[in-house]
């Protein structure tokens, strides 16, 4: 209890400047003995605390005082800082107040280096909320459970072992052990609904997660596409220039290594009729099964 209210006895001091030992016993809740007890140990320590009486007066941290920076190195701070700024800008939670305290204490302005949002437009707080579920459940270890909907509308009800949270082609995925397939799996966390983590503890340790995305666990085919003109923003938002053939009549096509699961499947089928598989000729069949599939449905 007294380490954590040293620690943040310093940031207040390099926050306010200057405090009475009057406002940080109220704001500690302790007696201003206590608070000079700690300011006594704060100095044996090397931090330069000194006392001013009178009007203006008060408790005050020598100026321009940093970390001392044996302990924590210059590009060490940068590294802190820079990495902290980049998990608040993928609006990971309770990082902000962690990194502004670090900003002061480091005194760093380079806070803001970098802003960048992953959320699709309109998403609000229920976007966030479940990424702060999911978080929490990879950290304690909790098998959380959910309702999934596959790429072409499919429901089924998933008990998972969360491992790792994975962003991949513009969208998050939860990687983790399902308990139904008895084996590990990748979901994409748009279609994850109804999360709910539960009070069952799992013990599997990092050393077994597979990253399914690497070269060296997918099997890749090579995809030829013909896409039509009106999708050119898709095109050149999600294929490389030397993957797109623009043809005469002002489609494109597309050709490129990708790995072929239910993903793959769903990802053709999302250009509707302005997509078409010319190869791998197989697919064509699979593409073409799954939407009969779909149609039927609808009669």
């Amino acid at each position: 209890m007294q380490i954590n209210r040293l620690l943040e006895m310093v940031y207040i001091l390099f926050e306010k400047k200057t405090i009475t030992a009057k406002e940080l016993a109220e704001h500690f809740e302790v007696s201003q003995r206590t608070i000079y007890r700690d300011l006594e140990t704060l100095s044996e320590a090397g931090i330069p605390i000194y006392t001013m009486k009178g009007k203006g007066g008060g408790i005050h941290l020598l100026d321009n005082y940093v970390i001392n920076k044996s302990m924590v190195s210059e590009k060490d701070q940068l590294e802190i800082i820079s990495s902290l700024q980049g998990m608040k800008a993928l609006n990971v939670p309770e990082v902000e107040p962690v990194l502004n305290k670090l900003a002061i204490l480091f005194q760093r302005n380079e806070a803001n280096w970098i802003d960048v949002d992953f959320s699709h437009w309109g998403s609000g707080t229920d976007e966030k909320e479940k990424f702060k579920l999911l978080k929490n459940a990879i950290l304690n270890k909790n098998r959380i459970q959910f309702d999934y909907y596959s790429s072409y509308g499919e429901k089924s009800e998933r008990v998972i072992e969360p491992l790792q949270l994975i962003f991949k082609g513009q969208a998050w995925y939860v990687y983790g052990f399902c308990m139904a397939r008895n084996d590990n799996r990748m979901f994409r966390v748009t279609r994850m609904k109804n999360i709910d983590p539960t009070n069952e503890i799992f013990e599997r340790k990092p050393e077994e997660q597979h990253k399914i995305f690497s070269d060296a666990t997918v099997q890749g085919i090579t995809l030829v596409l013909k896409i039509e003109a009106c999708m050119a923003y898709r095109v050149y938002d999600e294929f490389e220039q030397a993957e797109i053939m623009k043809n005469e009549d002002e489609s494109y096509t597309v050709t490129k290594n990708m790995p072929e699961n239910e993903w793959l499947y769903g990802y053709i089928l999302s250009f509707g009729d302005y997509g078409e598989v010319l190869e791998p000729l197989y697919m064509r069949e699979i593409i073409r099964k799954k939407l009969e599939k779909n149609i039927i449905k609808y009669l």
